[in-house]
């Protein structure tokens, strides 16, 4: 009878573990691609799709459609127009993760975002 109990246990603590969701809210699909910094996406040293961590500094005043990212090693534009969402209802100072493909505006490297979580 002790070892049923100990099983159950078992299943039930692998249960919890194994279907924990990932916390925060995402818009647009769930970021993908190798983690990078701001400076080398800038400094053309990353893949075409790449994730970037780090705070929301700075966004478009008029519809959201694209904010600034800083991390540790600096400040990059993300442009949302293409996947589909907004990032109006997203806070300043928020700590975010985006996902997207390396794309330039001009002379500026851009993160041309797919999702973001936050």
């Amino acid at each position: 009878m002790r070892h049923i109990g100990f099983a159950f246990l078992g299943v039930g603590l692998a249960l919890l573990l194994g279907c924990h969701a990932k916390s925060g809210r995402v818009l647009g699909k769930e970021p993908q691609g190798e983690a990078r910094t701001a400076a080398l996406v800038q400094g053309g040293e990353s893949p075409a799709k790449v994730t970037l961590t780090g705070e929301l500094v700075e966004k478009c005043p008029t519809a959201g459609c694209w904010f600034r990212l800083k991390d540790d090693t600096g400040i990059i534009k993300v442009d949302t127009k293409a996947a589909g969402f907004v990032v109006v209802n997203v806070p300043l100072g928020a700590r975010v993760t985006v996902g997207g493909k390396v794309a330039w505006d001009g002379e500026e490297t851009i993160v041309q975002a797919t999702g973001l979580r936050y």
